[in-house]
């Protein structure tokens, strides 16, 4: 099983922890990886782009010249898609982009995108995370004593609402749930801080 140092909010070492090694210990799997961030990042997409078709373009209404005797091509309406102005054939309309991977596919992501920040060595279990107030100033604290200058995600077992607040002002940091991480932040961020609580929880769920 893989070990990791436990430490306090202010950058201490007060033991170890044992970790899961069925969860934090596997090989990671790149293929369901990348398959969990496409799909991730495709749920995302608001899919709200609208073209027109020639029936819902302004105008049109006439015959542009008559069928026979002009010399020129027959038309039918100067809304026609050969037109300038005219409507769009097979253009995009509003639908949703978003579609479900099988649910030990989305498991195994989520335990390969844990497991790669252990062996990374980027991986920060903490004894606990309490904030007495929203401040930022104390979360900045927090940040220096346990050293972390690039992006950070912090986990706590549930949503603390002290700690989200001071953390919702700086950037690179994003605090959630442990029932809220996912393949995305996971992989999105350098540093995961996550609580003792947290991990038991994540434990609970994916063991």
């Amino acid at each position: 099983m893989p070990k990791v140092s436990l430490l306090n909010q202010t950058g201490k070492s007060v033991g170890e922890i044992e970790l899961n090694d069925s969860i934090f210990g596997i090989e990671p799997n790149g293929s369901v990886l990348f398959d969990a961030v496409i799909a991730q990042r495709a749920s995302l997409r608001q899919g709200n782009h609208k073209v027109k078709n020639r029936s819902e373009v302004a105008g049109g209404g006439r015959k542009p010249w008559k069928q026979k005797g002009t010399g020129r091509a027959r038309q039918g309406s100067i809304r026609s898609p050969q037109w300038r102005g005219g409507g769009v054939v097979f253009g995009p309309v509003p639908r949703s982009y978003s579609y479900k991977l099988p649910k030990k596919v989305r498991r195994l992501a989520l335990r390969s995108a844990l497991s790669a920040k252990v062996l990374e060595e980027n991986f920060v279990v903490l004894e606990g995370l309490v904030l007495n107030a929203p401040k930022t100033k104390d979360f900045l604290k927090v940040l220096k004593d346990l050293s972390i200058e690039k992006k950070a995600l912090f986990v706590t077992a549930e949503l603390d609402e002290n700690v989200a607040l001071s953390a919702r002002n700086i950037p690179g940091v994003t605090v959630v749930s442990a029932t809220g991480i996912n393949v995305l932040d996971l992989l999105g961020h350098d540093k995961i801080v996550i609580t003792k609580a947290a991990v038991e929880k994540v434990e609970e769920v994916l063991g």
